[in-house]
């Protein structure tokens, strides 16, 4: 059975998704479209933009967004998922993938989303950090121990996981983590403490509009970042995505129910490879590969 996976934030490089708008009518087609619905000419950063440019979150993540979705599209008929799942943003890539959502709904909830979290991390100092080389157990029992606001954010493979907080808190949860024989506990270069309850105010945003968006049956289920299991109706989906926000990414656990399930290669669609990275961490007899068209 293939399965098709789509990146969250972080995956983005300058140039994405230029090959496909000078290929592709279609892909040009919904990039120009993408530009009016956004009302910035998001385009121009994607291809030309620096680094800097597409690390605002209210770019990067509409920005990863129309890369594999387009992407998808141009595949064509040989786009042809028996189950799909997304790391955080990507979970609404994978939406539209499997035609619960439409592009245009896909996009303009991913927007809302960003806004919504960029506004979330400006209330507060807050930030996240990896730590490799520990038991998740001895994680969340040491973010447990911390005062203030820290938790388990992202289960990314075995032996790495993000928390999230409050600066001091996840600052105080590195350093116990280091004594308890993390090989790293370093803070990420992000704007706020994604996936942990200080994401509250946004999930109150999104909410509002995810309840006001048109959700379908999809062609094939999605393994959803909050449940893990394999999702078809559309209430549910709806429910979960308005709580993944404040909710852990379980992607180790979602790549093994998959598997589980009778997954058999996995496809990242969109900018990197890092997806394609994790699921050999979490099973190394999985067969992965990038979508090329």
């Amino acid at each position: 059975m293939k399965a098709y996976i789509f990146p969250g934030q972080g995956a983005q490089f300058t140039g994405m998704g230029l090959d496909l708008f000078e290929k592709y009518p279609q892909a040009r087609q919904l990039f120009e479209r993408a530009n009016e619905i956004l009302e910035f000419p998001i385009t121009d950063i994607m291809f030309n933009g620096t680094a800097e440019d597409l690390k605002q979150t209210k770019v990067t993540q509409p920005a990863v967004f129309l890369h594999s979705v387009i992407l998808s599209k141009v595949l064509g008929d040989s786009f042809k998922p028996d189950m799909v799942a997304g790391h955080s943003l990507g979970e609404i890539s994978a939406l539209v993938a499997n035609q619960t959502l439409d592009f245009e709904s896909g996009l303009k909830l991913v927007y809302k989303r960003a806004l919504a979290m960029q506004h979330a991390c400006e209330l507060q100092p807050s930030t996240m950090a990896a730590v490799l080389g520990l038991e998740d157990s001895i994680v969340e029992a040491v973010c447990a121990e911390v005062d203030g606001v820290v938790v388990a954010a992202n289960y990314n493979c075995p032996g790495q996981l993000v928390i999230s907080g409050s600066v001091e808190a996840v600052e105080t949860a590195c350093e116990k983590l280091k004594e308890r024989g993390a090989k790293r506990a370093m803070i990420l270069p992000v704007g706020g403490a994604f996936h942990s309850p200080l994401m509250e105010p946004a999930r109150k945003e999104l909410a509002a509009a995810i309840e006001n968006t048109t959700f379908k049956t999809p062609i094939c289920p999605v393994y959803q970042n909050v449940t893990t299991f394999a999702v078809t109706d559309p209430e549910e989906i709806k429910k979960n995505l308005i709580f993944q926000l404040t909710a852990p990414v379980k992607w180790t656990q979602s790549v093994q129910n998959m598997i589980a399930d009778g997954a058999t290669h996995f496809t990242e669609v969109g900018p990197g490879k890092v997806l394609q990275g994790l699921v050999k961490k979490i099973d190394r007899n999985a067969e992965v590969s990038s979508a090329e068209v």
